[in-house]
């Protein structure tokens, strides 16, 4: 039975995460995500309804379009992928508890994160609307539900903000931008100033992880923009799932 809700919230992660991807675009453009179907970037014929499910098309079609052939990005399935395991992951975690209200809380912040990690993807930029506003008004759930406390989630705000706020003083605004802050102040909102330590270790672990593979393969330079966003927003949902955990992992090694 376990198995079966774990598999039934990662297929549901990877139909949202096919559907916030496509949001993604669309916001970008002023598309509205109501109205058309998709379309192939390049020959802009809509797609089927059998070349569109999730995770399962793009590999039937080996990534390319059916009617013009060439090859489409491989964003898209791996949106919906990161979502898939997003869901599987907090599905295990909350087991038997996933009619919770904090299993749905946690599901709903994933996809706000989703949002992020391949809206600055993509195009190098992190939306006010998608920190700031969700930051506040989990805040005052938070405090509302008994999730939190005020003085952890402050701290944590105060942490996350802080730390790229001072980031971006010392650099100019070169390393890091305003967007990495405000996504620091909705980290430490959504973690606590325990957990988004967990968070920041582990970001610029997978950041330095990756920036040397990029490096190696030559797909990027020392001096290349990264999407710092990314990182952050994949530390998150990990330090969500398995912070407490990491934690006392560490703590106890220090024994």
């Amino acid at each position: 039975m376990l198995y079966f809700i774990i598999l039934f919230f990662s297929l549901l992660g990877a139909m949202l995460g096919s559907f916030l991807f496509a949001w993604v675009s669309r916001m970008k453009t002023n598309t509205s995500i109501l109205t058309g179907r998709s379309k192939c970037l390049s020959c802009s014929a809509e797609l089927l309804w059998y070349d569109n499910i999730p995770l399962v098309s793009a590999l039937v079609l080996k990534f390319t379009c059916r009617k013009c052939k060439k090859r489409f990005s491989s964003a898209h399935f791996f949106a919906e992928l990161f979502l898939a395991l997003a869901f599987g992951a907090l599905a295990s975690k909350y087991m038997w508890d996933w009619k919770s209200v904090e299993f749905v809380r946690d599901c709903i912040l994933v996809c706000f994160l989703h949002f992020i990690f391949f809206y600055d993807l993509l195009y190098m930029e992190i939306l006010d609307k998608t920190t700031t506003i969700p930051a506040l008004i989990l805040f005052f759930l938070a405090l509302a539900f008994g999730w939190n406390n005020w003085h952890s989630m402050g701290i944590g705000a105060l942490i996350g903000a802080g730390f790229f706020y001072l980031q971006y003083i010392v650099s100019s605004g070169r390393w890091i931008g305003g967007g990495d802050i405000r996504l620091g102040l909705f980290m430490g909102v959504i973690l606590g100033w325990q957990n988004i330590l967990v968070a920041l270790f582990f970001a610029y672990i997978l950041g330095a992880i990756v920036s040397v593979i990029l490096i190696l393969f030559k797909k990027k330079t020392l001096a290349s923009e990264t999407p710092f966003g990314t990182y952050l927003t994949c530390a998150t949902v990990v330090a969500m799932v398995s912070g407490e955990q990491i934690l006392y992992w560490y703590l106890s090694f220090l024994k």
